[in-house]
C-alpha cells in the first residue's frame, strides 16, 4: 500500500473513527466475549474520550484516500502514555502500515509507553512484541495484569517501553 499516512484526527473525522471503532470492537469481541448493545454498537467511551479529553489523542491511519485504522492514546498529561486502542483493517494488515503507524504515534509523544493485549490474540502477541523490539531493542518489559472489572477473563499482557525524544 502506497501513500500511507498517520494523522491526528479532528471532529470532521469522528464518524470515520466511529465506524473503524465498530470494526475494532468486533474483532476484539472474539477474545473477551463482549456483545454489541441492543442498537448493534459497542461501548465507545474510550473513543469519545479520545476526542473530548485533553489527556487523550485520536489518530487516523490512511492508505491514500482510504481509512485503514485508528490509534487512541491516553496519558498525554501523565507520566506514562498508553496506546489504549489500535486497529488496522484486515485488508491492510501485514502491509507494514501498523508498524509504521505505531512508530509515528509514539514518536509524537516521547516518554514511557504501555500497550495491552490478550494472550489469546496470537497475532497481537507477535505484533506487539515485534513493535517493542523494533522501538526499544531489548529495553522493554512484559507483565500480566488483571482486567479491571472482569475477573472472569485471563489477565491482559502489558508491554512497556520508553521512547526518546
Amino acid at each position: 500500500m502506497s501513500d500511507r499516512s498517520v494523522r491526528l484526527a479532528n471532529d470532521a473525522d469522528r464518524s470515520v473513527l466511529e465506524r473503524l471503532w465498530l470494526l475494532f470492537r468486533h474483532d476484539l469481541s472474539e477474545f473477551g466475549g463482549l456483545l454489541p448493545k441492543p442498537d448493534g454498537t459497542f461501548r465507545s467511551e474510550r473513543l469519545q474520550a479520545a476526542f473530548d479529553d485533553t489527556d487523550w489523542a485520536p489518530y487516523l491511519l490512511m492508505s491514500g484516500e482510504h481509512p485503514v485504522g485508528l490509534a487512541l492514546v491516553r496519558g498525554l498529561v501523565g507520566h506514562t502514555r498508553v496506546l489504549n486502542g489500535f486497529f488496522v483493517v484486515r485488508g491492510a494488515r501485514r502491509s507494514g502500515i501498523g508498524m509504521r503507524a505505531v512508530q509515528e504515534v509514539v514518536a509524537k509523544h516521547p516518554g514511557p509507553w504501555e500497550v495491552a493485549f490478550q494472550d489469546a490474540n496470537v497475532a497481537a502477541v507477535h505484533f506487539w512484541r515485534r513493535v517493542a523490539a523494533e522501538i526499544a531493542g531489548d529495553a522493554w518489559t512484559e507483565d500480566r495484569r488483571p482486567v479491571p472489572g472482569r475477573p472472569d477473563l485471563p489477565p491482559d499482557v502489558w508491554i512497556s517501553f520508553d521512547v526518546r525524544a
